[in-house]
């Protein structure tokens, strides 16, 4: 079931609990389990994956100018992306494509990029910068690659704090409050708990060989999708919804000490000749007014979409009291394309992720944004020619 779709079932499954037969589970990890846990962890695709990677849904014949610079590849080829890009824009003529892996360089042609977890302390907050090179640069880039492994290291592990809330006993007090929240009973809980410990059992059995960009959150909701096979549908819904209120939970107690400070990425980031752009600027108002040394902000993408024409007069007051046109903040736009999400079976996809396309913001074609666009003096290939000229 899309994620969506378990969002609204929950609305109706509220009131009947579902039942729970325990002396049908297995505590100990299964042969069936330890299969599950392979396809869930794999990252070599099927034919039926490629292909769902290769035919997009939609095509674009009229879009001259492709700008993408924040989308995740993540364990996805770059040779099936291009084919994929090819035929959603087969008559593009300028294009700006950056790959923007969460703490991890990757490259497409010249250019390099990177979406960079950290913590600006004046205001207490977990940011993220969109960081972008061409790719001759990162030569010399010993100490950046340094701070990016410890980003990923560390970031990694709030799966481990995710796995040790539903275990242990001194967590109690958040699952009573994700219980609280979702109206999970304790018989959810219950299942919850055996099924997330048989994960941590297949987690420690093959963490050693197993990709390390598998080690991630959305690890406990690909294992439960699969439980769909031995369990009903209405059970592990609820057992979702209660594992997001969990999640939640546990992102907002995450310590923020062990980032690197905004001010030091940037500042590493700026020596090697890089480009800084902040994303998701709705999910942290503040980091508008900290006069960091960026080149610009994203105005839209699918998840920050509601105050765009502000932002692009915010960007353009700004502007406004900048001394040098060189240095303009330019506005973006990002899609935010998680492909990792593209593979999956479409029963099982995050519709709302699945359905961003690598260059596809259509912001950019909306009448009022384009209106205050003018009065920014920018279009997709004004920015592209900028942002282009800015990396050298």
């Amino acid at each position: 079931m899309p994620q969506k779709d378990v969002m609204e079932a929950i609305k109706f499954e509220h009131l009947s609990q579902p039942e729970v037969d325990f002396s049908t589970i297995q505590p100990e990890v299964t042969e069936w389990d330890e299969q599950v846990f392979r396809s869930i962890t794999a990252t070599a695709l099927t034919p039926q994956q490629e292909e769902r990677i290769v035919n997009p849904p939609q095509v674009f014949p009229k879009q001259r100018d492709v700008i993408a610079v924040h989308w995740h590849p993540e364990f996805v080829p770059m040779e099936l992306i291009r084919r994929r890009v090819d035929r959603m824009f087969p008559n593009r003529e300028t294009d700006l494509i950056i790959p923007t892996q969460h703490n991890v360089l990757t490259s497409w042609g010249d250019y390099s990029g990177v979406e960079i977890d950290c913590y600006s302390q004046g205001f207490n907050l977990k940011v993220q910068l969109l960081v972008h090179f061409h790719t001759d640069k990162l030569k010399d880039a010993k100490v950046l690659k340094a701070m990016l492994s410890h980003t990923r290291r560390y970031r990694s592990s709030q799966l481990f704090e995710f796995i040790d809330t539903i275990l242990e006993p001194e967590f109690e007090d958040r699952l009573t409050v994700a219980a609280e929240r979702t109206g999970a009973t304790e018989h959810v809980v219950r299942f919850v708990r055996i099924q997330v410990a048989k994960l941590k059992d297949l987690i420690e059995r093959h963490e050693s060989t197993m990709p390390t960009d598998m080690l991630k959150n959305k690890l406990l909701r690909h294992y439960f999708d699969a439980l769909r096979a031995q369990h009903n549908d209405q059970l592990i819904n609820h057992a979702q919804i209660f594992l997001s209120a969990v999640k939640k939970i546990v992102k907002a107690n995450f310590s923020l000490q062990y980032f690197y400070r905004t001010e030091e990425i940037i500042e590493e980031v700026r020596g090697l000749g890089g480009g800084v752009v902040i994303p998701h600027p709705e999910q942290f108002w503040p980091i508008l007014l900290a006069d960091y040394d960026i080149d610009g902000i994203e105005v839209w993408n699918p998840q920050s979409r509601q105050y765009t024409e502000f932002l692009i007069h915010c960007v353009n007051r700004q502007n406004q009291t900048r001394r040098s046109e060189d240095r303009r903040l330019l506005i973006f736009m990002g899609d935010d394309t998680h492909f990792g999400e593209k593979v999956l079976d479409p029963a099982h996809q995050d519709y709302e992720k699945a359905s961003r396309e690598l260059g596809y913001q259509p912001a950019w074609e909306d009448l009022m944004i384009r209106k205050t666009l003018i009065v920014a003096d920018l279009d997709r290939r004004r920015l592209i020619e900028d942002y282009r000229a800015r990396l050298g």
